[in-house]
């Protein structure tokens, strides 16, 4: 009886403790609230909280905190970083009631109006899926996410709000959900962070993706930014008191800050240049925040600041950005350079007014606040949202196509560019002449077959620069073409495109419909499904519709050849037709092959992290994207056909698979795999000198137990590089091969080559 009484007493102070913790993020929020400049609608945000508390009672998270700290966390996140008020507030605390209990969104109008009833609907997730059973869940929930955006903005910043605080207490997760919920984090919500200003949101949604999928590389950078901060801290003070002497002398209020690159952001630099943290070299950049004389004045001050820094230091002549009359689409303004310091190092400083620097951490809320009087940030905005509308004009049946075209909306950067009558337009980073024509006008793009730049002849593939004047050239005869899709980069070109292909699709499988039915009716063969299905594999297509399409544009003529295959006769598909002796077996092993991969992915627990090893490596497969090698930080993804790939975790092919399938993707571990290779390459360059390559060559063949595929060198005014193709067993001998290589007498760097960092360098550097 003691025992059960002192049980009794545990729960009790159990839920004391609770009830005060709850109690205690309430009363903060309200403080915060109480501190901003909103209005004092205390009495409807204490309502929400204690219906959201009654809904949510008894319900705890997976860290074993009551559920309603998560809402609570939430509207914290809402008011105090997003700047927004009680109506956000309240639709932060209410924003999991529909989903997780027995209210509807009727009750939330009912109850608390419109407004917060239409921003909860906006952010509850669907079930299942509105365009079909196959559709990815995550991509639904987006799109639905942007249509009631289109309508109110603050949708999608209370979810902005609740990716927050999910990512923050991330570690209560299994390791494949938090893989998901970091790469649907990195390819969505933080692009969108970062498209509405948040800057402070956006950098820290990067670092803790960085953190769970990587974080041995994150715990490492971390580590070294600690141990090198006493050199930053020393850099700053040598090189800012010019500075505040030259402002002192000027008159200004100001305030001087160091900002430190982020852990993620020195993380992708080192991949992207194939390089160690230490050469990383713009880690430190210097911020002058300084208060107008004269607000009307505000970027007049700002150059005249950036003037008196010209004359203290010397100026790198090619690293100068101006954003203060045409901000960046996310209404960023300010005035970067980079300036050569006493010691020889070139420091990067930020010049920004105390109203720029507000709009730059705070983004849409600053916006809102500075609307009337400052409104070409607002007005960047606003384009923005018009391209998501006109892209939700324009319904897509396959909602992951929808998902990539807002995705290249949300990532690139932006070049200016002039019409022929000499007006300024902001057009993504690597756009071109027919992403052009489509900015223009739909059907400027439709009938589009050249442009001219700067009064020269170019195609429709031509890659527009900053400063390009483009006249876009027509003819009424020209028709979308299928290879456009490989023209265009931004969404809006891609979405007409491939409207307009789907129309004409339809078309084409309508008259395919047509013409087989009448050959199966004129063969006597019954239109069921097996029929189809085998004359579709007399084909070789892998889909109903395109079968028909390629019926339809002539592409397939149906023949007696294709009735005898489907009558079971002694005919076979594709090039088995031609290699008779081959027949039967290489469908049996297909068959048996396929089959134990199946039984093989079926019986993975997705729960558990999957140790690949000796047995179970030969029935993945290795994506060819990124080739990881064991060692590697990689993932597991089930695919459409049930087997199993391998990708390395920063795989960019990997990172769409978490945003889009993340209930496919497996946690896993390598263990050693004797007897096994793996192919990667590896990058060299030195000085060139005689012998250079018979040293390297000797090196490797010296060294057992790898298998050499190629080696290739280029040389050029006395420097050399080239790569290295090779089959190693895991990243310890890729790192010690390397090692030794840049012990070789003008060998200067060694090191591997990641398949998905290819390309990159040149993007990254037009895009600074």
């Amino acid at each position: 009886m003691a025992d059960t009484t002192k049980d009794h007493l545990s729960a009790e102070d159990k839920e004391r403790r609770e009830e005060e913790m709850i109690q205690a993020a309430f009363q903060k929020l309200l403080d915060t609230y109480l501190a901003s400049s909103h209005r004092r609608k205390v009495n409807i945000i204490t309502r929400a909280f204690n219906f959201a508390k009654n809904a949510h009672k008894g319900v705890a998270r997976l860290s074993g905190e009551p559920y309603i700290l998560h809402p609570i966390a939430v509207a914290q996140i809402v008011c105090e970083e997003i700047g927004l008020g009680s109506t956000s507030i309240c639709a932060a605390l209410l924003h999991d009631v529909v989903e997780d209990t027995e209210y509807s969104k009727e009750d939330i109008a009912t109850l608390f109006g419109p407004k917060v009833a239409n921003i909860v609907e906006g952010v509850t997730k669907i079930s299942g899926g509105i365009f079909g059973e196959k559709a990815s869940s995550q991509a639904e929930t987006f799109k639905k996410l942007l249509l009631t955006m289109s309508n109110d903005v603050r949708v999608i910043l209370v979810k902005i709000a609740d990716r927050v605080h999910n990512m923050r207490t991330l570690d209560s997760m299994r390791p494949s959900k938090q893989y998901k919920i970091a790469g649907e984090t990195l390819f969505i919500y933080a692009p969108i962070a970062d498209r509405l200003g948040l800057n402070k949101i956006k950098t820290e949604l990067e670092n803790l993706s960085f953190k769970y999928e990587h974080p041995d590389e994150y715990n490492s950078i971390c580590e070294k930014l600690a141990l090198t901060q006493p050199l930053r801290d020393k850099v700053f003070e040598d090189f800012t008191p010019p500075i505040r002497k030259a402002l002192d002398e000027m008159k200004f209020t100001y305030e001087i800050k160091g900002r430190v690159k982020t852990p993620y952001s020195i993380w992708r630099k080192m991949q992207e240049k194939g390089v160690p943290f230490e050469e990383i070299y713009d880690i430190l950049a210097i911020r002058i925040i300084y208060r107008p004389k004269d607000r009307e004045k505000e970027n007049q001050e700002a150059l005249e600041i950036y003037g008196a820094l010209k004359k203290e230091y010397r100026l790198h002549p090619s690293r100068t950005r101006d954003w203060l009359e045409n901000p960046k689409a996310n209404g960023y303004r300010a005035l970067h350079s980079t300036f050569m310091s006493k010691q020889g190092q070139w420091i990067e400083v930020q010049i920004r007014s105390d109203r720029m620097d507000e709009m730059a951490e705070q983004g849409l809320a600053a916006h809102w606040k500075y609307k009337n009087e400052y409104s070409s940030g607002g007005d960047e905005f606003e384009r923005w949202l018009n391209s998501i509308k006109e892209i939700l004009d324009d319904p897509q049946p396959d909602s992951l196509d929808f998902l990539d075209n807002i995705k290249l909306n949300l990532f690139a950067r932006e070049i200016m560019v002039f019409t022929p009558k000499g007006e300024l337009k902001s057009m993504p980073l690597n756009s071109t002449a027919l992403d052009f024509a489509f900015a223009i006008h739909s059907m400027l793009g439709t009938h589009c077959i050249g442009a001219k730049v700067n009064h020269v002849l170019v195609p429709l593939s031509y890659k527009l620069r900053s400063g390009d004047q483009i006249e876009v050239m027509t003819s009424s005869t020209q028709h979308v073409q299928p290879e456009w899709l490989n023209y265009v980069t931004t969404a809006k070109a891609r979405g007409k495109i491939q409207g307009i292909l789907r129309r004409e699709n339809r078309e084409k499988e309508r008259k395919g419909e047509e013409i087989l039915d009448a050959f199966l009716e004129e063969k006597g063969l019954q239109k069921v499904q097996k029929v189809i299905d085998r004359m579709r594999a007399y084909y070789c297509c892998n889909t109903n519709e395109l079968f028909l399409q390629q019926i339809g544009d002539g592409k397939i003529k149906l023949n007696d050849e294709a009735v005898s295959y489907v009558r079971g006769k002694k005919r076979y598909k594709g090039w088995r037709r031609f290699v008779p002796f081959l027949r039967n077996t290489v469908d049996d092993n297909d068959t048996y092959q396929r089959q134990k991969e199946e039984d093989f992915v079926k019986g993975i627990d997705r729960k558990k992290i999957l140790t690949i090893n000796s047995e179970i490596i030969d029935r993945c497969h290795i994506a060819t994207c990124c080739s990881p090698i064991p060692g590697d930080d990689a993932l597991g993804y089930i695919t459409p056909e049930n087997t199993l790939e391998i990708h390395q975790r920063s795989c960019d092919i990997a990172t769409r698979y978490k945003a889009r399938y993340g209930n496919n993707i497996i946690a896993i571990k390598w263990e050693q795999i004797p007897n096994r290779l793996f192919r990667t390459s590896i990058y060299i360059a030195g000085a060139d000198r005689e012998g250079i390559l018979f040293a390297i060559a000797k090196l490797l063949h010296d060294m057992p137990g790898y298998t050499i595929h190629r080696i290739t060198l280029d040389a050029n005014a006395g420097f050399f590089q080239g790569e290295i193709d090779i089959s190693v067993h895991d990243t310890r001998d890729v790192q010690n091969i390397c090692k030794q290589l840049r012990k070789i007498e003008f060998v200067k760097d060694a090191r591997r080559i990641q398949e998905q960092s290819k390309n990159k360098e040149k993007n990254h550097e037009e895009g600074k």
